[in-house]
C-alpha cells in the first residue's frame, strides 16, 4: 500500500532515503532547512553530495515543513543527533500525531546522553517512534546495491516501516530492542574512528580484525548496560553495521580516523569533511556513559585520548597493546 512519506533532512542519507521511498511508489516530500541545501536539489534534480544520484520526478523537495508533513503517514528523520532537538522543537507542531516517526540518526545527544528516539519523545513527538539502522553507506544505497536493516520499535509500527520500505534492494527485519539498535548504531562510530586510524598508520588487516572483535565486545557491553539485548549486537544493527563502517572507503568516521592516523590534526581534518562526522561527539558521550554504567571500554578511551587529549595514535596503540592479558571475554 502506498504511503504519504515526509523525509526530514536533505543531507546525504536523507536524500538517498527519499529517493528510495519514492522509487518504492510512495508519495514522498523531502524537507531541507536552508536554500543552500534545497535549491540545487530543486533546480538540478540531482544531489551535489552524491555523484550520479538523480531525484525521481515524483519526489517533491521543499523548505516548507508544514507542507512536507501534511497528512504524512510516515515521517523519516535524517537529522544528525546533535541537531535533532533544535530542529524538532520547531517542527514538532507540524508533525501529524498519527504518523510513525522513523529516526535514522546514529549518535547520542551531547549533555542529555539521550538516544535519538528519546530526544524525539522529549520534544513532544506524539506518534510512535521507530529506529531504522543497519549497514547503509549512502553511496551504495544510492546505486541500488542490496543491504539489510533493522526497524526497531513496537511490533505494529516496525512492521509498517518494514512493509513500506522493503524492496529488492532493502531487506528489513523487525525488532523490539530499540535501545540496543540505537546504542549499536551510535557506539560503532567510535570504533570506526579507530579503524580509520589503523588504516592511516598502515597497521594491516590483522590489527583491523582484532579491532572489530574487541570493539564489538565493548559495544555490546555498554549497549547491554543501557538496556539492549545481547543478540542485537551480533546481528545486522551491530556486527553488520560495524563491519561496513570500518571497511568502507566512503565511511565518514573511518575516513576521519584515517586522516588522523596519517598525522593530520583532528580539527583541521573535520573542517575539510563535507558532512557531519557523528563519531567525534559520540565519543565524548560514550566516555561519559561508560563511567555512568561502570563499563570497561579501553578502545573507546584510546580514541577519546587521541581526539581530545592530543595523544598520538601510535602512543594510544602502545597503551592498548601493553594492557594486562586476560582470558578473552565478550
Amino acid at each position: 500500500m502506498a504511503e504519504r512519506i515526509a523525509v526530514i533532512g536533505c543531507g546525504q542519507f536523507g536524500t538517498v532515503l527519499a529517493c528510495h521511498a519514492a522509487r518504492a511508489g510512495h508519495a514522498v516530500v523531502l524537507w531541507g532547512r536552508t536554500a543552500e541545501e534545497v535549491d540545487p536539489l530543486v533546480s538540478d534534480r540531482a544531489s551535489p553530495r552524491i555523484a550520479g544520484l538523480s531525484l525521481p520526478d515524483s519526489l517533491e523537495v521543499t523548505r516548507d515543513a508544514r507542507a512536507a508533513m501534511d497528512r504524512a503517514d510516515l515521517v523519516l528523520t535524517a537529522i544528525p543527533a546533535q541537531y535533532a532537538r533544535a530542529v524538532w522543537k520547531v517542527l514538532v507542531a507540524d508533525c501529524p500525531s498519527a504518523a510513525v516517526v522513523v529516526s535514522v540518526a546514529k549518535g547520542f545527544e551531547m549533555g542529555s546522553m539521550m538516544r535519538p528516539s528519546e530526544v524525539l519523545r522529549d520534544v513532544g513527538v506524539q506518534g510512535e517512534c521507530v529506529a531504522l539502522s543497519g549497514p547503509t553507506i549512502a553511496t551504495e544505497v544510492a546505486r541500488g546495491l542490496p543491504t539489510a536493516l533493522i526497524a526497531a520499535g513496537s511490533e505494529g509500527a516496525s512492521q509498517r516501516v518494514q512493509c513500506a520500505l522493503t524492496n529488492d534492494a532493502w531487506r528489513i527485519y523487525c525488532s523490539t530492542d530499540q535501545a540496543g539498535v540505537e546504542a549499536a548504531g551510535a557506539i560503532k562510530n567510535v570504533i570506526a574512528l579507530a579503524a580509520g586510524m589503523i588504516d592511516g598508520m598502515e597497521l594491516g588487516m590483522n590489527a583491523k580484525a582484532t579491532l572489530l572483535a574487541r570493539g564489538l565486545a565493548e559495544i555490546s557491553r555498554l549497549g547491554i548496560a543501557m538496556g539492549g539485548r545481547r543478540d542485537t549486537f551480533f546481528g545486522i544493527a551491530g556486527m553488520g553495521d560495524l563491519a561496513t563502517t570500518c571497511f568502507s572507503a566512503d565511511g565518514r568516521n573511518r575516513t576521519l580516523g584515517e586522516k588522523i592516523g596519517r598525522g593530520e590534526n583532528c580539527e583541521a581534518a573535520l573542517r575539510a569533511m563535507d558532512s557531519v562526522v557523528e563519531g567525534v561527539d559520540t565519543c565524548k558521550v560514550v566516555a561519559q556513559l561508560a563511567l555512568r554504567y561502570g563499563v570497561d571500554m579501553p578502545i573507546a578511551q584510546a580514541v577519546h585520548s587521541v581526539l581530545f587529549d592530543r595523544i598520538a595514535p601510535r602512543v594510544a596503540l602502545q597503551v592498548l597493546m601493553r594492557r594486562s592479558t586476560l582470558e578473552e571475554r565478550i
